[in-house]
């Protein structure tokens, strides 16, 4: 089997070998706790590719002391390698590449990184560094220089020409050639007629010892513009699909208890339904599940929005995305990844996804009118000199200037100067932004929805009546709550947690669905649910710490609000926008919020899929609708929206399928993102109004003759300035969060 035979390259210099592949740190980091001791390693390895590769791997890696066993999978080329925990770690990369097979530290996500931004930051250094070299030549040029040394520098000149035209200019050249062959027009076509017809005549005229060339003007327009494309590329980039981040959100694996009772840590993708998986308390469920034996508490927030937890034994069913919170379960899956419901959420995203993608951008709607109108303005030009004098090339020349002065420089920088301004003073103010789309649709929106658990509220429960709670008795709860990951017992710890005293419980133990007991001294504490905790019967419920049996305190729970959410639910509402609240939390829950926030239209007890269809019924009543919300129940929503804000608490899938990401605690961010946005609007028009007034002064000079495409070249890179200083205007006095008009943002001095 020769294809199984080692590569050559594999035998190291006689100088000493040179380490290929993983660190042994990054090694310890990767690999996982199994249980009884072990620890599973799990890497890449890409050469495997037949039988004898994996019988010559995991011969030569279970020959290895401290290996326990190996294990190669043909199919996910993946190795995974058992080998004890606190031992001495075994030489298996050494091995691996010894053998020809370089290995990797194994992934399931693919690679996200965006491959062309560098290409575009390459292009535009070459523009850079041709346009400031042929602008220092053609200085010489305008001093005075004539006859050879002037030919000389214009022959200097095109050869640097020729890198920024061929390399940089291929951006321009690619897209406009796509539009042409689909029998449209888009920006890029006068653009890539321009810089062509320029470079020819300016050829022309050093073979033949003209006295004008343009070669600054044709690399000075190619560096323009790729600035404006940098920018928006940058921006666009930022609204990469948020359904690629859910994978993010479960587990990469889980602990497979194997045909022969040995766990072992599987891939999520290798998880096939029947496998008994064991999940410990603080693991999120990895597929769609039935518990077969144990008990917990479940939080189910990121499915149902419900901030209480819920209670799981034997029987269960469990969603992809559950957290365990406080026992471990054994539980046997019932889908595969992509039956799992994290897989419907995909679908239901995509569906919204493809709706949100048709939204044309206010820069793609101008170059279907900008065009044509160049289009034919270069071409009447060329028409009206060959019928007034015959002289060609006097004729191309000026058609040139007008391509050149009317080039869209401005208007290319107009949308994501603009843009990229805002997004710095929202990141300046704790607001994330994906795209420039998002700040263009926030700004049309006039309804807000918003989710309630994590949203309007913190998420979490606080403890009550804290003045009622004796220091003594909430200092032995704290120690009892400090030993459970249940949200109450958290909310105790942290009630406590200024306490300096700590009684010095023992032999403490929890109870899954029940609650902590522990001995202090020759007594009996617990903290937990009533009728486990009290020897007497208890029919009011709720959470108590008893000795003995005997009630010493009761705690009452109840999630806060997010701070500034009543200031920026009043604001929202002076504005004229429409507010209400849509969760898939419990109806009174849900009442009780919209109630304290006065907002007239809310919905609890909302599965995922109606929240979208909300939103998708708004949407039909002709509403733009921004929703607001944290969860993975929220994502289609998010999706589906017209604009999308999230905290930065929020699932991984919430922080995707949002437009925009708020990174502190306060909901005031919600109207001043919307008060950005709608000034960023403003300005965008502006920078259109300033091109067209522009153009209509330019254009008639230009197909007067009035200018060659140096000129032209000059006064088009003065406007694309006059643009980029107009975008800075955005936020310099800063802005208030609260009563700001809907149509007339105001800006104020900061507070």
């Amino acid at each position: 089997m020769t294809c199984c035979l080692p590569p050559p390259d594999f035998i190291e210099a006689a100088a000493g070998p040179i380490r290929r592949g993983p660190s042994d740190d990054e090694i310890r980091m990767a690999s996982r706790d199994i249980g009884k001791g072990m620890r599973q390693t799990d890497l890449s390895v890409p050469a495997v590719h037949c039988g004898g590769c994996i019988q010559t791997i995991e011969k030569a890696l279970n020959a290895l002391e401290g290996v326990d066993s190996a294990r190669v999978n043909l199919s996910t080329k993946r190795v995974a390698i058992h080998w004890p925990d606190g031992s001495t770690l075994p030489p298996m990369v050494e091995t691996l590449v010894g053998l020809g097979y370089e290995p990797h530290l194994y992934e399931t996500e693919d690679s996200q990184k965006d491959r062309t931004l560098p290409g575009l930051i390459r292009a535009l250094a070459v523009a850079a560094f041709a346009s400031m070299n042929i602008m220092m030549l053609s200085g010489s040029v305008w001093s005075g220089a004539d006859g050879a040394t002037r030919d000389i520098l214009h022959w200097i000149c095109a050869g640097l020409t020729l890198p920024a035209l061929l390399y940089s200019g291929r951006v321009f050249y690619r897209s406009a050639w796509n539009a042409i062959s689909h029998g449209r027009t888009n920006m890029d076509v006068p653009i890539t007629i321009g810089i062509a017809l320029a470079f020819a005549l300016s050829l022309y005229d050093t073979i033949h010892s003209g006295h004008e060339v343009y070669y600054d003007a044709t690399v000075s327009l190619i560096f323009f513009l790729l600035i404006g494309r940098t920018l928006d590329h940058v921006m666009r980039e930022r609204a990469r699909t948020a359904v690629k981040g859910l994978a993010r959100l479960a587990p990469r694996g889980a602990l497979v208890l194997g045909d022969n009772g040995a766990p072992e840590y599987l891939p999520l993708r290798e998880i096939v339904p029947g496998m008994t998986i064991l999940l410990a308390a603080g693991e999120r469920v990895p597929v769609d599940a039935v518990v077969l034996s144990g008990a917990s508490d479940l939080d189910r927030s990121l499915i149902s929005g419900e901030s209480l937890p819920v209670a799981a034994e034997a029987g269960t069913r469990l969603e992809a995305g559950v957290l365990n919170l406080t026992g471990p379960l054994t539980i046997r899956a019932e889908a595969g990844e992509r039956d799992s419901t994290l897989a419907q959420m995909v679908r239901l995203m995509e569906v919204a996804e493809s709706g949100r993608n048709r939204y044309r951008r206010i820069a793609d709607r101008a170059a279907e009118l900008y065009s044509p109108v160049v289009h034919l303005a270069a071409f009447a030009a060329f028409l009206f000199w060959m019928a007034f004098n015959g002289d060609l090339h006097n004729a191309v020349t000026v058609a040139i200037a007008v391509l050149i002065i009317t080039c869209p420089c401005a208007l290319g920088l107009a949308v994501p100067m603009v843009q990229v301004v805002a997004a710095r003073r929202l990141f300046d103010a704790g607001i994330m932004v994906k795209d420039g789309s998002a700040l263009e649709r926030l700004a049309e929106v006039d309804s807000v929805v918003f989710d309630k658990t994590g949203t309007l509220t913190q998420g979490a429960p606080q403890l009550l009546d804290l003045g009622d709670i004796a220091p003594e008795t909430l200092a032995q709860a704290a120690a009892l709550a400090a030993h459970s990951r249940h949200p109450y017992s958290q909310a105790v710890t942290r009630a406590g947690s200024d306490l300096t005293t700590m009684p010095g419980f023992t032999e403490i133990s929890e109870l899954p669905g029940f609650g902590v007991e522990a001995l202090l001294g020759a007594d009996r504490y617990r903290l937990g649910r009533a009728d486990w905790a009290l020897s007497a019967a208890d029919s009011a419920g709720g959470t108590v710490l008893s000795r003995n049996g005997v009630e010493l305190a009761r705690f009452a729970f109840a999630d806060g609000l997010r701070s500034g959410a009543r200031k920026a639910v009043t604001a929202l509402g002076e504005a004229g926008l429409a507010v209400e609240i849509v969760s898939g939390d419990t109806r009174a829950a849900v009442a009780a919020v919209a109630e304290e926030l006065q907002i007239a239209d809310s919905a609890g007890g909302v599965l995922p899929g109606g929240k979208a269809d909300r939103i998708a019924a708004l949407r039909t009543g002709g509403r733009k609708v921004l929703m607001v919300g944290d969860g993975l129940n929220d994502a289609p929503a998010l999706m589906a929206a017209h604009a999308s804000m999230a905290p930065s608490g929020a699932a991984d899938v919430g922080r995707s399928a949002a437009d925009f990401v708020f990174l502190h605690d306060d909901l005031s961010a919600v109207p001043l993102a919307l008060a950005v946005a709608r000034d960023a609007g403003r300005l965008v028009r502006q920078n259109f109004a300033l091109s067209a007034l522009y153009n209509a002064i330019a254009l008639p000079i230009a197909i007067a003759g009035y200018v060659n495409p140096f000129i032209a070249a000059i006064a088009m890179s003065l406007s694309s300035i006059v643009v980029v200083l107009n975008a800075l205007r955005l936020g310099w006095s800063g802005y208030r969060f609260y009563r700001w008009p809907l149509h007339q943002p105001a800006v104020a001095a900061r507070p």
